[in-house]
């Protein structure tokens, strides 16, 4: 299964890769590339809760299924799209298939972080989510260097067309799964289901402090990545080829960062060490967004993506390991909603900032925020730092 994650990650790395260059390219506008984004990040927002549901009463394994098939299908479609258009294509279709594309990943989401703790003992949890994220962000480095090419040389249809045919690995790794019965009791309605997962959230010691830190902490970091095509375009005056390199760069730290958190499984208060990393990452967004020099820009970006995926993971970690195995699909799809319902705000709200003040004034302040959150949680509201 790791194998087929694997490349199904580096396939929508470089589905990334082009559509936010295709969009920015096609509009030369700020806001349409942070509407792409927002239209692929709004259904988690809007279904996860659905989906943690549904994840806890059939098997999670046909749900992943589904989710991979419609997220393969889109990206053939607009493959197809683009031949038939000789590189041209509606930039509403890109922002219909978003949308699909996300609604897919709502409910996939819960039900592969429910899947992970099923197949590993709980010790060597914090050790897999680190492992998944080194995967995931290797993909980050070998996506965009793959799709600069692949761009350069045949045209974004080809990475498109190149995503979609990558998810037949992962496609033919869930199909090699074990059958598993669904861990939640299908008694409960699906309302009094959700109710039963928000109200754990509610109950549990420090998780509804987690919730509101995953929520924030996309808010404010995640536009750092999305917004790289301006930065290397209007602040750089660089091409593709330099976005290409950004974003790997980009992945490259990320990858140091899993490492980092790999060997952080038997350190004590995890929750302290996420919010001095969330410190270290507003700090290093401030100085990118100061940068006017290329390489310089590679080492801040370096260590901000070592940083973000730092304490990602950690705080991911953090819900796994005090979540019980009957109501982990419903408060993993809680903590999407929250984790990944901050980057459509987020990208939205930093993009239209952005059409008036300018990326670098933006991230700057984004960055100051992060310090602050931080600060906040460590001085003020203590529950995740005692964790």
């Amino acid at each position: 299964m790791w194998i087929g994650a694997c490349l199904s990650s580096v396939g929508t790395w470089m589905q990334k890769l082009a559509q936010s260059w295709l969009v920015f390219d096609l509009t030369s506008s700020v806001w349409y590339l942070a509407l792409d984004t927002f239209l692929g990040e709004i259904p988690i927002f809007l279904f996860s809760l659905i989906g943690g549901v549904v994840a806890d009463r059939m098997d999670r394994r046909k749900l992943l299924l589904m989710s991979q098939f419609i997220q393969m299908t889109c990206a053939l479609v607009l493959a197809a799209s683009l031949f038939a258009g000789q590189g041209k294509v509606r930039v509403e279709l890109i922002f219909c298939l978003s949308f699909i594309v996300g609604t897919a990943q709502a409910f996939g989401g819960p039900a592969y972080q429910s899947i992970i703790p099923s197949l590993i003992p709980k010790e060597d949890l914090q050790n897999a989510i680190a492992l998944n994220s080194i995967q995931f962000n290797l993909a980050r480095v070998i996506g965009p260097a793959l799709g600069g090419v692949a761009m350069a040389k045949l045209g974004p249809a080809w990475c498109f067309t190149l995503n979609g045919l990558s998810f037949i690995a992962v496609i033919i790794s869930l199909l090699m799964l074990p059958v598993r019965l669904p861990l939640g009791a299908k008694k409960e309605s699906p309302m009094e289901a959700m109710k039963g997962g928000i109200a754990f959230v509610r109950n549990r010691e420090g998780m509804l402090a987690l919730i509101a830190l995953a929520f924030l902490m996309t808010l404010l970091g995640l536009p750092l990545i999305t917004f790289l095509p301006v930065m290397a375009k209007d602040v750089l005056h660089l091409g593709a080829d330099a976005y290409s390199t950004l974003l790997s760069v980009s992945g490259m730290g990320s990858v140091a960062g899993a490492l980092i958190v790999a060997g952080l499984n038997n350190v004590k208060h995890k929750g302290q060490a996420a919010l001095l990393i969330l410190t270290l990452l507003g700090g290093l967004t401030m100085a990118f967004s100061a940068s006017k020099v290329f390489w310089v820009s590679c080492v801040f970006l370096f260590l901000g993506g070592a940083a973000l995926i730092s304490v990602f993971a950690l705080v991911t970690s953090l819900v796994q390991l005090q979540t019980t195995d009957e109501m982990r699909g419903r408060v993993m799809s809680v903590y999407n909603v929250a984790f990944r319902g901050g980057m459509p705000f987020g990208n939205l709200t930093s993009g239209r900032l952005m059409q008036i003040h300018g990326a670098p004034v933006i991230l700057a302040i984004n960055g100051g925020l992060l310090v602050a959150l931080a600060i906040y949680f460590l001085l003020v509201q203590r529950k995740i730092a005692r964790i």
